[in-house]
């Protein structure tokens, strides 16, 4: 069973590392939707923030430990297509590194109702439709597979 990362770290009594989980994340996620801002900078602050956490964590101490950052259940964030970003990114990276996704990544409730295409651009649409990973498809929020490719 894994245990969740503390959301910060100490060392000789300052805060060095704030890490991103996904019920930081939604949390996040909630207070920005409260406060109007628009899906794809949601996306952009929480989903590729807790992707880039992740990333960084499985680099330095292994995709173990990354998974802890989705041990704790996120609280829904107000939108649904917001839910189920991150639900799809629980499962997709579960499968795509080898450990158990967590049981609440499995929730279909929590799918994009209509559909949430990432990308403003409606050009990249029938892309996004093909490229989406099944774990985002099946949730209804499409995507490029750049729009998972870190640097």
């Amino acid at each position: 069973m894994l245990a969740a990362l503390p959301a910060w770290e100490y060392h000789k009594g300052v805060v060095v590392l704030e890490k991103m989980s996904a019920r930081v994340a939604a949390a996040e996620a909630a207070r920005m939707l409260r406060d109007g801002a628009e899906l794809k900078d949601i996306w952009r602050h929480t989903v590729t923030q807790l992707l880039d956490d992740y990333q960084s964590i499985a680099r330095h101490d292994g995709v173990m430990q990354a998974a802890r950052l989705f041990v704790d259940v996120p609280e829904a964030a107000g939108d649904l297509r917001v839910d189920a970003a991150f639900h799809a990114l629980a499962e997709h990276l579960a499968r795509r590194d080898g450990w158990q996704p967590p049981a609440w990544s499995g929730d279909l409730s929590r799918t994009a109702m209509p559909w949430w295409f990432v990308s403003d651009l409606t050009g990249m649409h029938s892309r996004a439709l093909r490229e989406s990973p099944l774990s985002f498809r099946k949730r209804g929020v499409f995507i490029t597979t750049d729009a998972l490719e870190r640097v």
